[in-house]
């Protein structure tokens, strides 16, 4: 993996160590220091394990983005990150560009629409990519040009296993979150249809639309779907990763050269 672009999920990153820090140092300050220093050796650790040419760490915005507009209670129930670590951030920014590792920050894009774009554009042009993140929500992106690491287990994530393990063909992805709903995220789904139902339905029609457009009226489990049909929907766009956000940098401005890492606070 050679020529590849590692985008970084920095907040799935950093608040898991932030967790960690919280739990081993006794003060705010200290706690935040631990946390830049373990983010930065994090990444190091990362390039050396995946080779890359080029490298980006990409942040959330924090304004409400465009699927709390499609829906309001969209994340609700998410515990914020702490207000301090948030203020931080812009330290662990700062240290690692220091570190030669670019980061890529929006007011209102979420990070998931961010990196489905770099990952997509990246893949149009047959460069390989690889996301950092245990973000299920990306196996929809998943292609012989976009892989996925798990930097906790140290495993290679694949949407495929993900399908072995739930039933469903590789793309029903969507169409399985839409029904279940996100719990991470808040997003509802159909009430009353779990996982294994889920299954069961997209084994009988291969799609939410086949699903909706059914004559079947016998189907107690598909009667649920055709009910919440609204809802449904509006899931399935919450769970679709945009990946047309106008990016305003090129490849070759993330570049990634190894340098002789600066002392860190």
């Amino acid at each position: 993996m050679g020529n590849t672009l590692l985008i970084v999920d920095a907040m799935n990153l950093i608040r898991r160590i932030h967790a960690v820090s919280e739990s081993q140092q006794p003060s705010e300050k200290s706690q935040l220091i631990a946390t830049l220093n373990g983010v930065v050796n994090s990444c190091n650790k990362l390039l050396r394990h995946i080779p890359s040419t080029h490298v980006i760490a990409v942040f959330d915005g924090q304004q409400p983005s465009w699927r709390s507009e499609v829906w309001p209670e969209y994340k609700q129930g998410r515990t914020p990150a702490p207000t301090p670590l948030v203020d931080f951030l812009p330290n662990i920014q700062d240290a690692l560009l220091a570190n030669g590792i670019e980061s890529l920050v929006s007011e209102q894009d979420e990070a998931d629409d961010l990196i489905a774009t770099l990952a997509l554009t990246v893949a149009k042009n047959n460069k390989q990519s690889c996301i950092v993140s245990t973000d299920k929500g990306f196996f929809q992106l998943h292609q012989p040009l976009i892989k996925q690491y798990d930097y906790f287990t140290h495993q290679w994530l694949t949407a495929e296993q993900f399908c072995q393990k739930t039933g469903i063909k590789r793309d029903q992805l969507i169409d399985y979150w839409c029904l279940t709903g996100v719990g991470s995220s808040n997003i509802k789904g159909v009430p009353g249809i779990g996982p294994k139902t889920a299954t069961k339905l997209l084994g009988q029609y291969p799609s939410l639309e086949m699903m909706l457009a059914s004559q079947d009226e016998t189907d107690k489990a598909l009667n649920k779907v055709k009910l919440h049909s609204e809802e449904a929907l509006v899931s399935k766009k919450l769970v679709i990763l945009k990946a047309d956000i106008p990016l305003g940098f090129n490849l070759k401005d993330i570049r990634y050269s190894k340098i002789i890492n600066k002392k860190l606070p």
